[in-house]
């Protein structure tokens, strides 16, 4: 299936979207069993009958089996460096060898009802519907995985019993058709149930992790990244100025609106590779890596003069323009471990310091000097 055609299933959270797809390859034991049940099945028709048919077919049952098998082995010893692209690949490469399998079973029952093999064809109709029980299992999952392989696997069987003369025949392969539509309906209800309890559970662990009014990363966020950090490393702390004023003046939900507007320039400024975390009110915290050295220090400079800037910069608040400022506490270390504290308690003196100076300025948390005022 073309990635433009996937792509109105896939879930547009990447978070979801991968654990979804690491359900479907957990399958191993379903697999295996279908897998050599049916090779088994197959083979036994093929030498009970002495059919070339059946004998082909059975070659094509345990190639689409092995593949499958292997892809899932594969997929756990190569998952946790996928990147977003890949997982949407795999979930193709899933689908593509669950319907390549369930055409193998489909043939299998089609022959048997092309050579009028009665018990040729009870046995592959019970394949048939054992992989077919086996799949309800993941249509919660990925139900269009379910349902294509689903008609993959019955169009055959529909086919053959429409071409036999017998009227029964005809009944049953008619019976097939609604048996599809059923488990296309059971399908859609189990996955929109699945999907919204998977939604509601990284909903509560967002809320654990981030600002409830600016989306940020809130304290322990901030926190767990900052231990996880290696190398050099810069802090910014940002606390606006005249944030009061404009709160007390156009009133609360306008202060939160210009919150919000503060965290997506902070977002924007501190880019893909740091955080900008909301620690309470109208204090922030930025984190980012930085070289080593005196260009560490230069990055740190010009990230918090970058900060200063944009905050700087007239916002919206119902269409009528509003100005703040910020002040920035700047430090930059080399070791995180088992200081946290004590670093977030330097970086918050030099911003208090650039704050008694007047606002609009950066401080160094290793600097007595006057704090620098932001150049205009």
């Amino acid at each position: 299936m073309p990635l433009t055609m996937l792509s109105r299933y896939l879930h547009p959270d990447p978070r979801i979207r991968r654990e979804l797809v690491d359900l479907l390859y957990t399958s191993l034991p379903q697999v295996f069993a279908i897998g050599v049940t049916s090779v088994t099945g197959a083979a036994s028709l093929a030498v009970m009958s002495g059919d070339a048919g059946y004998a082909v077919i059975s070659v094509f049952i345990f190639i689409t089996a092995a593949a499958r098998i292997y892809s899932l082995f594969r997929y756990k010893s190569r998952a946790a460096h996928f990147s977003d692209a890949d997982v949407i690949r795999w979930e193709r490469l899933y689908g593509a060898g669950a319907s390549a399998f369930g055409l193998a079973l489909g043939m299998l029952s089609y022959r048997a009802l092309e050579i009028d093999d009665a018990p040729g064809a009870w046995i592959a109709f019970g394949l048939s519907m054992s992989f077919c029980v086996g799949m309800v299992s993941r249509a919660a999952i990925r139900p269009w995985i379910i349902l294509n392989t689903a008609a993959i696997l019955l169009m055959p069987t529909i086919v053959g019993g429409l071409l036999r003369p017998e009227f029964a025949y005809k009944i049953g392969a008619i019976m097939l058709v609604f048996f599809w539509l059923t488990l296309r309906e059971a399908s859609k209800h189990l996955s929109a149930a699945f999907v919204e309890r998977l939604e509601a559970k990284h909903r509560l662990a967002r809320q654990a992790t981030h600002d409830f009014l600016t989306g940020l990363p809130n304290r322990a966020a901030f926190f767990q990244a900052l231990a996880e950090t290696r190398d050099d490393f810069a802090i910014i702390a940002i606390d606006l100025d005249g944030f009061k004023p404009v709160n007390d003046r156009h009133g609360h939900h306008a202060g939160d609106d210009l919150l919000r507007q503060v965290a997506e320039r902070l977002s924007f400024c501190i880019g893909h590779n740091g955080i900008a975390a909301r620690f309470g009110g109208d204090e922030f915290m930025m984190l980012k890596q930085v070289a080593a050295g005196d260009d560490g220090r230069e990055e740190a400079l010009a990230l918090a003069r970058q900060a200063i800037r944009d905050l700087s910069m007239p916002f919206l608040l119902t269409d009528i323009p509003v100005r703040i400022g910020a002040s920035a506490g700047i430090l930059v270390s080399v070791d995180a471990a088992g200081n946290a504290s004590q670093l977030l308690e330097r970086v918050d003196r030099a911003l208090y310091t650039a704050k008694r100076a007047g606002g609009g300025r950066f401080a160094w948390s290793d600097d007595e000097a006057v704090p620098e005022r932001q150049a205009g």
